[in-house]
């Protein structure tokens, strides 16, 4: 109805409706994130990506809300990368695939570090236009996403560093800026094709600052490129809210007088009151999990920083409560506290006031619906400090030998490192089966289980 009326305003004006207003309402009329069962989403990028992170956090919260699918994750993060790159591994890293949704992070390396550069810009719009029309052509839906922050102040503090590995490079000083022009830029085609847009940049910085108003030093960036798991986990909650899935919440549990008694909402059997109405027993099975990441962000060595952890960024954004709200509500209890404890366990005490309202148990790290949730996760984390990453980093062997094969070719030398290339594709063949195998194990364990609740007042 709103698109329409905005047509007749364009109509009343005597002019045609822009092609991009059209598109853009009929992108918001859909879950840009939404996917069903057998769909492919392919996470494609550079280094930041690479690092397996706001995509392990992604595919956390796809695998525990939507158990009853079988959704595919691919990491297509290679280091160092530019649009450019992502073009010439495109047809065998993500249209190999059949991806439904391609979410694209390019624009760090794009503009060099250096300042504005016409030429370097033109450069850069050209190859990601080329990029989206590739997506489009492969029928697959873009998500559109902006570069992330780079930290000024943190380089700073990072360059008195005798350690720090950018310390012999150069940067400008208003490269923060310039990508802003560029997300700025990628806003406006994506908004021209109706494809999903995620601003990263704004929140990025909008968080950053606003934590240095109690920590002047605070950083999602340590090396003032790549984000901690703090950032990532920024960076995947704006996915979730700028690029909604379609389940944003997982549910909760509803008991309530009624005429034939207490009855309970969708999921709820074997309910049982006591005379008194001080103690109440049900079973529940929900239809997801909460969204949990590990602590640790990975279990071998990195050349990335570990600190602010996610559970940072969990607090920073109020995540847990903003995309996950698994609540519980009972009304008709007796005046007084209550102990609840969920298949056995003991997992806290509430008023009968706040159970009438409501109690979120999403970061009830008690819950055996939490654990479950958390050992997914650390599965995930296995399969990707295992699988995906080792992935990752032999598509950047692909790269440099495609490289220096190139360069070879170029100076008339016989046979490029075809031998090399033969090995890292089985290599990389090895690791997708890999993956795989890990996501079959991943889906098994995703899967709620019945829940036995009790409710006991507490003498």
């Amino acid at each position: 109805m709103k698109r329409s009326l905005l047509a007749l305003f364009f109509l009343a004006l005597g002019l045609a409706v822009p092609l991009t207003v059209v598109a853009q309402a009929n992108q918001l009329a859909t879950a840009p994130l939404e996917l069903q069962d057998g769909d492919t989403i392919v996470f494609l990028g550079d280094s930041i990506t690479h690092q397996c992170l706001y995509t392990q956090y992604l595919e956390d919260f796809f695998y525990t809300r939507f158990p009853e699918r079988r959704i595919r994750c691919h990491n297509a993060g290679v280091s160092g990368d530019k649009a450019a790159d992502a073009l010439a591994r495109f047809d065998e890293d993500v249209a190999a695939l059949h991806p439904k949704i391609v979410t694209v992070l390019l624009g760090m390396n794009d503009g060099k570090y250096e300042g504005y550069d016409a030429a370097t810009f033109a450069t850069y719009a050209e190859d990601m236009t080329e990029l989206l029309d590739r997506i489009a052509a492969i029928g697959a839906r873009a998500v559109v996403m902006s570069p992330t922050m780079f930290d000024h102040h943190q380089l700073a503090l990072q360059m008195e560093n005798p350690e720090y590995r950018f310390r012999e490079r150069s940067f400008d000083p208003y490269y923060n800026a310039l990508l802003a022009y560029y997300g700025g830029w990628l806003r406006e085609r994506a908004g021209e094709r109706g494809l999903a847009f995620v601003d990263q940049w704004g929140p990025m910085n909008e968080w950053t600052f606003a934590e240095r108003r109690k920590k002047p030093d605070f950083t999602l960036v340590p090396d003032a490129i790549h984000p901690a798991p703090a950032g990532h986990l920024v960076m995947a909650f704006e996915l979730l809210m700028q690029a909604p899935t379609g389940r944003d919440y997982v549910g909760g549990i509803a008991i309530r007088p009624s005429a034939k008694g207490m009855s309970g909402s969708a999921g709820v059997t074997d309910l049982d009151m006591s005379v008194e109405a001080d103690r109440i027993t049900f079973s529940h099975l929900a239809t997801a999990l909460p969204w949990v990441v590990p602590d640790q962000a990975w279990t071998n060595e990195q050349k990335w920083d570990a600190e602010p952890g996610a559970a940072e960024g969990f607090r920073m954004t109020v995540a847990a409560h903003r995309r996950s709200n698994e609540k519980i509500q009972v009304v008709g209890l007796v005046p007084g506290s209550y102990a609840l404890s969920i298949d056995g366990v003991n997992v806290g005490e509430f008023t009968h006031s706040s159970l009438g309202f409501k109690v979120e148990l999403q970061s009830n790290e008690k819950t055996p619906q939490y654990q479950q949730a958390l050992a997914v996760a650390e599965l995930n984390r296995e399969r990707n400090d295992l699988a995906t990453r080792p992935l990752r980093d032999a598509w950047g062997k692909i790269k440099g030998l495609r490289n220096k094969a190139a360069a070879e070719v170029a100076d008339g030398s016989a046979d490029p490192l075809a031998e090399e290339l033969a090995k890292v594709s089985a290599e990389i063949e090895v690791l997708l089966a890999l993956g795989r195998d890990y996501e079959d194990r991943i889906h098994a364990a995703a899967q709620p289980v019945a829940r036995k609740y009790e409710l006991v007042k507490v003498p």
